[in-house]
């Protein structure tokens, strides 16, 4: 990149960025490796974790995007590894190993973090905590599920037995770590024995810690405009002057068309950034994203960069539902032009797209139609689901084109 003048971007050269920051500019030319997955999570910097099974629960589909299909193992050998770790992060994420020292405050000072840390339960119950505590060091891992409820309660989020918000309780508080999953349930141990290296002597100063994530931030994105910056790592209050950073030279000043405000790139992404002031960046990869993806998790981001106004819908009440329970977005080349409602019905090998809605300004050519079912016939198939459904779909006519579409993709699979 010119030192000499900040470049502007058109906003299709800054999705272009950003997507090949993110990983997902163009069609990967080789199956995907174990290392792969490490890679694509510290490219992101955090892999957020939702529980929602209705497809692949979102870290798995978050990766499937990027590295196509994969053995979903691969992520939780990882965590039992200690490649990564669980932290809040964005959310309850899956972080490398490495940016434990970066997330450590957030354990020393738990209140900071408000909801996450029930600090008058647990004055409270400082007796049962200790208990837990006691007992995991003393027995080994343990799950949830290892502790029988004897209060007479239902379960659920709202209701967690005290064992339960024991162990999330010393969980945030950096005590118990997750050793790994098991069916997806957290085994926790203490972090004496998750992280046996770490001292709290190699901890950084807080400023120096936050200034990393600020910077581990706006590489993941590609580019960022600074009011994008603390959502990231869910660093809202620690502020970060991104000019200074620019005058450093760990951030390039730049700007889009029609943005009054600049953006920033990270100085790794010179040549990157150079490609795509020169229209040099062409996106060719169409897929399936999760609605926990980096790139749609911030609703304001999202709408600002690809004009794309989503919301997730399983949290509001069914007759309120424009698009779904969970819809994921549809990017192709370059653009968000869609989102499904899908649902994976594995035992019977069907893959359903319950309702299907196109952007209002979609381009609906025999392409646009070819790469849309070759992006949810592949998913459909990691799915372990060879059949994929049609059901509504807005404009209606795309629904007969689209199951043609799939009827063509499943010949020529069997075909070759």
């Amino acid at each position: 990149m010119p030192s000499s003048a900040s470049p502007t971007f058109s906003p299709a050269a800054a999705r272009a960025l950003h997507l090949a920051a993110q990983g997902l500019l163009r069609t990967r030319r080789r199956r995907a490796a174990r290392p792969d997955v490490l890679a694509e999570i510290r490219r992101m910097g955090v892999l957020q974790i939702d529980t929602i099974h209705v497809v692949a629960r979102s870290p798995y589909l978050v990766l499937w995007s990027r590295l196509g299909d994969y053995p979903q193992k691969w992520l939780d050998e990882l965590l039992a590894e200690g490649a990564l770790f669980e932290y809040w992060a964005h959310e309850a994420c899956f972080v490398p190993i490495e940016d434990y020292r970066l997330l450590r405050h957030r354990m020393l000072d738990p209140l900071a973090m408000g909801w996450k840390y029930a600090a008058r339960w647990l004055a409270e119950h400082r007796a049962e905590v200790d208990a837990v505590l006691a007992h995991v060091r003393a027995h080994g891992p343990v799950r949830a599920l290892d502790f029988e409820r004897t209060d007479g309660k239902a379960g659920g989020w709202w209701a967690w037995k005290p064992e339960k918000r024991a162990l999330e309780v010393l969980f945030t508080a950096g005590a118990l770590m997750i050793a790994r999953r098991h069916h997806f349930q957290r085994v926790y141990d203490v972090a004496e024995r998750v992280l046996p290296g770490w001292s709290d002597s190699a901890l950084p100063p807080l400023e120096q810690a936050r200034r990393e994530l600020a910077l581990k931030t706006v590489r993941a994105l590609g580019l960022a405009r600074a009011a994008w910056v603390p959502d990231y790592y869910r660093t809202r209050g620690a502020r970060i002057d991104l000019e200074a950073l620019a005058e450093e030279g760990a951030l390039l000043r730049a700007s889009v068309e029609g943005w009054r405000d600049p953006v920033y790139v990270h100085a790794d992404h010179a040549a990157l950034a150079q490609q795509a002031a020169a229209g040099a960046l062409t996106p060719t990869l169409t897929t399936v994203l999760s609605p926990f993806d980096p790139v749609v998790w911030d609703r304001r981001r999202v709408l600002e960069l690809f004009d794309f106004d989503y919301r997730l819908e399983c949290y509001t009440p069914a007759h309120k539902r424009v698009h779904g329970y969970f819809t994921l977005p549809l990017l192709r080349r370059g653009a968000l032009v869609g989102r499904v409602d899908a649902k994976a019905h594995r035992r019977d090998g069907i893959f359903e797209l319950k309702a299907l809605a196109l952007e209002p300004g979609a381009r609906i050519g025999e392409r646009f139609v070819r790469d849309m079912a070759g992006a949810l016939r592949r998913c459909a198939g990691w799915h372990g689901c060879p059949r994929v459904t049609v059901g509504r779909t807005t404009p209606p006519s795309f629904a007969a084109a689209l199951d043609d579409a799939l009827a063509h993709v499943t010949h020529a699979a069997e075909a070759a």
